[in-house]
């Protein structure tokens, strides 16, 4: 099953990525009249697309055209089982395949564009457990690719504050409806007055794999994050509801990433879990790339520390 088309801004076109075998969609956007200083790749959710980055609500929404002001490529990619892969993973694929047909799109789009710096992993959700999957199987490959500069997630943590039963990605989940709706976007004036007006062709069905995955993520955290290497940034709304953000949880969220260099946890002020979509997109973006930035920097000032390479 796909979902129609989504509007896009200016300047965002659609793109098709090979993924090992399997075709991505995507949305991209590229810096004009000058090359790109890195690649920031965007990755969605579950329950949405790519178009999650390129809000339509209003236009300081979109991280696609933000980043892309500032001298950078963004990538949004629809993961496997959402809108051009759908009908040939119609049940998605379990979270590592996942990370490693992220990598394969990836090595398909820098034999094809440039990547000035290298990439920078922005995620959503589930689509940081992606990322971070992504991120951790990169330990021990050849350094000599194109660099993985910084991972930089919102909306996941390492610990539900739900039950399992009322996880939204799990099979046979049993709570009402308003109470998941509530979760997902928390109060109604976070979002621009035509929010859910122009969001109808974000939303997507959550493929069956990934919902089966959701319920096991707080153990395979646990084995993925020793394994990350690169600056890692996590931002949690003010409102957000599916995930622990109590000091104690935050503090043991951090020093599970032993051999990152460099670790943030961040709140994010007015914001629910759904947090590029509303009024404090424009401020978490900028402070996403503002740690871009930072990565940017260390990567310059201090090459014997070169993060790890996508290969």
């Amino acid at each position: 099953m796909t979902t129609r088309a989504p509007q896009l801004s200016c300047g965002v076109r659609e793109i098709t990525l090979d993924a090992g075998g399997v075709a991505l969609s995507g949305l991209l956007s590229e810096p004009g009249h000058t090359q790109a200083r890195a690649v920031v790749v965007a990755v969605h959710g579950g329950g949405m697309n790519a178009g999650y980055f390129d809000g339509q609500a209003s236009p300081q929404l979109s991280l696609l055209t933000l980043g892309a002001s500032l001298g950078y490529t963004v990538l949004a990619v629809d993961r496997p089982g959402y809108r051009r892969s759908a009908p040939e993973l119609p049940a998605g694929q379990p979270l590592a395949a996942q990370g490693r047909a992220l990598r394969a799109a990836l090595r398909d789009f820098a034999s094809r564009y440039e990547v000035g710096a290298g990439f920078f992993l922005l995620a959503h959700s589930y689509g940081g457990k992606v990322a971070l999957t992504a991120a951790a199987d990169l330990e021990g490959r050849d350094l000599t690719g194109h660099d993985l500069l910084g991972v930089d997630i919102s909306g996941c943590g390492h610990l539900y504050a739900v039950e399992r039963h009322d996880i939204p990605d799990s099979p046979g989940q049993s709570a009402p409806a308003r109470r998941q709706w509530a979760k997902h976007w928390g109060p109604l004036r976070l979002y621009p007055p035509n929010t859910f007006r122009t969001s109808g062709a974000l939303v997507a069905p959550m493929p069956a794999q990934e919902r089966a995955d959701a319920a096991m993520w707080p153990r395979r955290f646990h084995e993925i994050a020793p394994r990350v290497r690169v600056p890692v940034r996590l931002t949690f709304a003010e409102y957000e509801a599916w995930w622990r953000h109590d000091e104690a949880s935050l503090a043991e969220l951090a020093g599970a990433f032993s051999a990152a260099p460099r670790v943030l946890v961040e709140r994010q002020p007015d914001a629910g879990h759904n947090v590029s979509l509303g009024w404090a997109a424009r401020a978490y973006h900028l402070r996403a790339l503002a740690f871009l930035e930072s990565c940017l920097v260390a990567r310059e000032a201090s090459p014997a520390r070169r993060p790890a390479a996508v290969s």
